[in-house]
């Protein structure tokens, strides 16, 4: 007889299948679908949002899991089966007709975006976003009810699992107590050195073929995954379909560079995840943060290291030319550099945080009701003058319509980012214990060890265990910031 884990096993494959379509579908969406095609693929993908909704709020699933509980099964099993479960409540607290409407919003939302973050059209987003924030707010208040939380963790749980904002205040408020004063140091001792600017125009092809090595050298699988172009990079696709993306500047070749070795790094998590429970929960990457760090040991931990840019810097002369600002201590300033600017995903290294707990204080109170959409470019420069002293009043563009994620209401994601860049940094600590030749080798482009032990220690467990308890096997300790502050120190400060 087929037991209660098997049928769920089978149900949640049927649903991997499903989504397996849907991520293609998506990918394609925001790369090669033409503008014609978008109002019938929202409604598509809707449809399917409701399918599978459908297929995951079967009462029987209920049943089978009472029943499930009560059987005899490994230690996997049993994480797959919580998994599962989770997966399961997530999906029954919110209605389809709500899942529908979300879907359709977002896909609305998202797809005139892209013409009207370049126009600057705040007032034509704002419509559009408010009704996403309507209905993200009816679901916050259903995931709350529920769990009972408020309306901002129970959309944050579904990104980080576990995480509160009570701690994401704690951690945040210790970050901002610091980081101003090492962000400004940082300057000063940089404007001590001049730093040339690789002069362009850099051709696409060139940038492109740069990208292409670049991932070859970071191991990326091309039986398994593609790099494409959109109007915001991304990691998309499933693990035996991997599609990654940047976008190019003619004047500025190294935005496109780091944006692909940190999708890459999204893309490796992914492309080894493990292989034997694929199709079922256990074998999703642990959370949106553990998936940040990821990207982030890639482009921040080992991509703008001394030691990577040393080995990569001939491939950069030959395939961008030869010129003062490209050689290599020059590079190596230029790609450490610190400036504060306007746009997150092109942020430095210190900047960075900044940006995210702008948008986290934002969207939280966005959510919890106590700011309407209307409001957000105000607070937004305020927020900008008293972080990085930056105004943007009236520049939209490169204000608050610069991201994509609130586009599809994905509220409780933006904290992850900083959240996987201390992980990152507390990972990458761990390696360099372990592997105390580590730079030597990156500079020799030996990466194989640093990728084994991301492999044993992350990426072939999934979601086998909690964020925190993955973190402590890893690395002897759960989340300990202090391991972000002294990588920034010693980058910024010492280096």
């Amino acid at each position: 007889m087929t037991s209660a884990y098997q049928e769920l096993s089978k149900t949640f494959q049927r649903l991997a299948r499903f989504g397996h379509l849907g991520a293609i579908a998506g990918v394609d969406m925001q790369t090669t679908m033409p503008p014609g095609g978008s109002q019938a693929r929202g409604e598509a993908m809707a449809e399917l949002s409701v399918f599978m909704h459908e297929l995951l709020t079967d009462k029987r699933l209920g049943g089978l899991f009472d029943a499930a509980q009560q059987e005899s099964l490994n230690d996997v099993e049993q994480a797959n089966l919580s998994e599962m479960q989770r997966a399961w409540q997530q999906a029954t607290i919110l209605p389809a007709s709500l899942v529908e409407a979300k879907s359709l919003a977002g896909s609305r939302c998202e797809h005139a975006w892209r013409q009207q973050r370049p126009a600057n059209d705040w007032q034509g987003f704002s419509a559009n976003l408010k009704e996403v924030v309507k209905l993200s707010r009816e679901e916050a208040q259903l995931r709350a009810d529920a769990l009972g939380v408020s309306r901002y963790d129970a959309l944050l749980d579904v990104f980080e699992p576990g995480m509160t904002s009570a701690q994401l205040d704690s951690t945040f408020g210790e970050l901002k107590s610091w980081l101003p004063a090492l962000l400004q140091k940082a300057v000063e001792k940089q404007q001590k050195t001049a730093i040339a600017a690789p002069v362009g125009p850099f051709a696409i092809e060139a940038q492109k073929q740069l990208g292409l090595s670049v991932m070859k050298t970071l191991g990326f699988d091309f039986n398994h995954g593609r790099l494409d172009v959109s109007a915001h990079p991304f990691c998309g696709g499933v693990p035996e379909d991997v599609r990654i993306t940047t976008r190019y500047n003619e004047n500025d070749f190294l935005s496109a560079m780091m944006g692909v070795i940190h999708e890459t790094g999204h893309a490796r998590y992914e492309q080894n995840l493990p292989q034997q429970w694929r199709g079922q929960p256990v074998a999703h990457a642990r959370s949106t943060a553990m998936h940040e760090s990821q990207s982030l040991f890639m482009e921040m931990q080992l991509g703008r290291s001394k030691a990577f840019l040393q080995h990569i810097h001939p491939q950069v002369v030959a395939l961008m030319g030869d010129q003062p600002a490209l050689a290599l201590d020059n590079f190596v300033r230029q790609t450490q550099r610190v400036k504060p600017g306007f746009i997150r995903v092109d942020a430095d290294e210190l900047s960075y945080p900044a940006h995210v707990i702008l948008r986290y204080e934002i969207e939280r109170a966005l959510i919890e009701g106590e700011i309407e959409v209307d409001d957000i470019p105000a607070l937004w420069d305020e927020k900008m003058q008293q972080s990085l002293g930056m105004d943007t009043r009236g520049n939209y563009r490169d204000g608050c319509m610069q991201d994509i994620h609130w586009t599809d209401g994905a509220f409780g994601y933006f904290p992850t980012y900083t959240l996987g860049a201390m992980y990152a940094a507390q990972l990458f600590q761990a390696v360099k214990r372990a592997i105390p030749q580590v730079d030597d080798l990156i500079r020799n482009g030996e990466l194989q060890p640093v990728f084994d032990w991301l492999q044993q220690n992350i990426w072939q467990h999934g979601s086998r265990f909690p964020t925190q308890q993955l973190l402590v096997n890893a690395t002897g300790e759960t989340l300990n910031p202090h391991y972000f502050r002294q990588h920034l120190e010693q980058r910024y400060l010492s280096e």
